[in-house]
């Protein structure tokens, strides 16, 4: 007998000029003044997805956790991954009001969503971390390293140790430990994803501290796929160029972040959204043979 699939119908798809699709700079004076800055504060509001991406099952009943998951880039992949079927842990700094937005908008999509708070830079709180995702899920099938920390100098004389330190250690070693106690519990198939950036390839000179680190993330990222491939465990990263998160107006000076975005060959930065679904292709098993792989989604600016 003849299999008959069932053919699953869409409406057409509408196309739109990139563009136009989202809010180009200058951009009006921002309220946010320090790191790690928050969601209510930015002028124009973020696009994490909230209101067009729909899910299709591609990761239904996986677990994962996404670092810096409260706003940005972060929040988007939580929403996505939620949408797409996995239960979620929101690792967090200290908005909490981000926090519990985030929460509330990953487990809305009828999926298990928890939210923790602590200090990545902590090589014990990371351990814990993975502890507690696992206790509360029952298993870790993808992790996405994607929090991160920057200051913006004019000279490397105005860059203190302690600020250069805080970059490495939340940027690179945060990473590294929660690769190290993830691995144990990911199974063949599973997945680590780490957030890079243009800056790991065409540094800019006010961004020296952060900069390093992403250069340093895509070294690891190569070296961490090529051992963990051992354990069947797939080790990718996406590198971002300019997107419209509260890291912009929480690290950048004024003059920065009114033309952010505008030297990009769409004119404007990226919305989260826009490269959420690179994650979610990556944990996925339609990206079943890929490895060791930098991803650029950096408005037509990037090499990678």
């Amino acid at each position: 007998m003849d299999t008959v699939q069932e053919i699953t119908t869409y409406p057409d798809v509408e196309l739109k000029d990139p563009r136009d699709l989202y809010a180009r700079p200058p951009f009006d004076n921002q309220s946010t003044t320090s790191m790690p800055g928050s969601e209510t504060d930015m002028v124009p509001d973020a696009d994490h997805g909230e209101e067009h991406y729909r899910g299709s099952g591609k990761l239904k009943g996986l677990n994962a956790l996404v670092t810096g998951a409260d706003s940005g880039i972060g929040r988007a992949i939580a929403l996505c991954y939620a949408r797409e079927g996995a239960n979620v842990t929101l690792n967090y700094l200290s908005e909490d009001g981000d926090a519990e937005e985030a929460r509330v908008l990953v487990e809305s999509a009828g999926v298990n969503a928890v939210a923790i708070k602590g200090d990545l830079r902590d090589e014990a709180f990371c351990k814990d971390l993975v502890k507690q995702h696992v206790d509360h899920h029952g298993s870790l099938d993808v992790l996405v390293n994607n929090a991160a920390f920057q200051v913006t100098e004019d000279s490397i004389e105005d860059f203190s140790t302690e600020v250069f330190d805080r970059i490495m250690k939340t940027n690179v070693y945060a990473p590294f430990w929660l690769s190290k106690f993830a691995v144990k519990h990911v199974p063949p198939g599973g997945s680590i994803i780490n957030t890079v950036s243009i800056q790991g390839y065409d540094p800019s000179p006010y961004l020296l501290p952060y900069s390093t680190t992403k250069s340093a993330l895509i070294g690891m990222t190569k070296a961490l796929a090529k051992l963990s491939i051992d354990r069947g465990i797939r080790v990718n990263a996406v590198a971002p160029g300019p997107v419209w998160t509260p890291l912009i107006p929480g690290s950048m000076p004024e003059d920065k972040i009114k033309n952010f975005g505008d030297n990009t060959v769409f004119g404007r930065p990226a919305q989260p959204i826009e490269l959420a679904p690179l994650y979610v292709w990556l944990a996925s098993m339609d990206a079943s043979y890929v490895t060791g792989e930098v991803f650029g989604c950096t408005g037509g600016r990037s090499p990678v």
